[in-house]
């Protein structure tokens, strides 16, 4: 698997997202109490959930178009015998991209056409809206 098919520590990786280079880039420190959110938006920068949930679509587009008998499409259709435990179900790659593939509108039958797919799973990326007035 790719690396960010299963990734569930989106709340830590959110709260450092702009306090890396674009703070140092901006030439903000602690001092200057500025928000990430204003850094962010001045910079341009995609949202890290966006760019998460993109790449997760892009490798869902490789299990999809492969063959019924490869081990990628075995193991997302995987269903383990018997209950899960108590409390909160943990989350499994099939329910998150479930919930990404209906996040972004598309359905898993699109995976066939490679062009249509792109245009409908892409978009997180600010600096095309940026060359737009």
């Amino acid at each position: 698997m790719y690396s960010a098919e299963c990734c569930l520590r989106l709340k830590k990786l959110k709260r450092a997202s702009a306090s890396g280079d674009e703070t140092k880039t901006a030439g903000v420190t602690r001092l200057h109490l500025v928000r990430n959110d204003v850094i962010t938006q001045k910079f341009r920068v995609a949202p890290i959930a966006e760019k998460m949930r993109e790449a997760r679509l892009r490798w869902s587009h490789h299990v999809l178009c492969e063959k019924e008998d490869s081990v990628h499409k075995i193991g997302i259709n995987f269903e383990v015998i018997g209950k899960r435990p108590r409390g909160r179900p943990k989350q499994r790659c099939a329910d998150k991209l479930h919930m990404d593939l209906k996040a972004a509108g598309v359905h898993p039958d699109l995976a066939l056409g490679r062009e249509m797919w792109r245009r409908n799973t892409r978009g997180a990326d600010p600096a095309t809206k940026r060359d737009t007035p």
